[in-house]
């Protein structure tokens, strides 16, 4: 669990994901200098509000676009099915989580972005 303070600046507990835009995007994740996870969703998806909520639960530098609103950046990334989580190291896509998958096998996944 340390893994997670240390690189994401704060305690492994549950957090408030942050909205990102397709305006806003570039500056809060591409350019961030540290790891960043961005999860792409709709209020149309429940599967996407299940997502949302085991990302809380991580807790860590998390961002939320909403694809209905925010169409160029969910273009760009080929989003074509939601949720898609795609985590980001220095600006760069390193990997890509489409569709529902378990609170501890996403754990795993973040905390590889680490690596």
């Amino acid at each position: 669990m340390g893994l997670f303070k240390n690189l994401f600046n704060r305690p492994p507990k549950p957090g408030k994901p942050r909205p990102v835009t397709d305006e806003t995007f570039e500056q809060e994740v591409l350019a961030s200098d540290i790891p960043a996870v961005v999860d792409f969703w709709s209020l149309r998806c429940p599967p996407c509000q299940v997502m949302g909520g085991l990302l809380d639960e991580i807790g860590v530098n998390i961002f939320k676009m909403n694809v209905d609103q925010n169409p160029r950046t969910a273009m760009q990334y080929q989003i074509h099915s939601i949720p898609t989580v795609i985590l980001f190291r220095k600006g760069k896509t390193v990997d890509r989580i489409v569709g529902l998958l378990p609170l501890n096998p996403l754990r795993r996944k973040i905390e590889k972005l680490a690596q």
